[in-house]
């Protein structure tokens, strides 16, 4: 137990060290939460840490090998991620400038299934997770690591994930901050909206 648990901690901490580095699911869950509702982040955190989970166990099982063996199923899904992301991107730039409802805070179109459903395909559309998951987290797992091994790591990976997101949703769900963000929406979603595009732009021409 005590040789697993020094096995764990640096993927673990590796982890955790991905995750809080800035990205597209750290701006979704950070204009979510000040724009809409942090019940509405929290759902869309959980599906993060679900997305983060499910990339975790593609390396795991074979990503990299599928991607080795069929070399066309790589640029599928970079093109598609890409898409995805710069799909994000138009929507946050082109609705910039309209006022938010607020009497219809955490709805805005997506149901509590779809706040899941939308964090599970953004993280699955981050290029910063698959390409951690495929690289660098496969190299720190033992090849001889057994199923319970990689059921409790999975497990970790979620847990990780989804409590960093759930803190970021309590953070900007503070009052002072909503007010300032309600002032300054524009501009932010505009930002918000110019990172995913070009984060989208850098993983269509990688």
């Amino acid at each position: 137990m005590r040789d697993a648990a020094l096995i764990l901690l640096p993927l673990v901490l590796a982890h955790f060290a991905a995750a809080v580095s800035p990205g597209p699911s750290f701006v979704l869950i950070a204009r979510t939460s000040a724009a809409r509702t942090r019940a509405a982040a929290m759902r869309m955190s959980v599906g993060l840490g679900l997305g983060a989970m499910l990339w975790a166990a593609a390396a795991l099982f074979g990503l990299t090998l599928l991607f080795e063996i069929a070399p066309w199923t790589y640029l599928a899904m970079k093109v598609a991620g890409a898409g995805f992301l710069l799909w994000l991107g138009y929507q946050l730039w082109r609705h910039a400038p309209e006022p938010l409802d607020m009497t219809l805070a955490g709805q805005d179109g997506l149901s509590r299934t779809g706040d899941v459903r939308h964090g599970l395909l953004v993280q699955i559309a981050n290029p910063k997770v698959s390409i951690f998951f495929g690289s660098v987290f496969v190299t720190l797992v033992p090849p001889d690591a057994s199923v319970a091994f990689l059921a409790v790591l999975l497990a970790l990976i979620f847990i990780v994930e989804t409590a960093w997101y759930l803190a970021v949703s309590t953070f900007f769900a503070v009052p002072q901050i909503r007010a300032r963000y309600l002032r300054l929406k524009a501009w932010i979603d505009r930002a918000c909206g110019g990172v995913l595009g070009l984060l989208g732009l850098r993983l269509a021409i990688s």
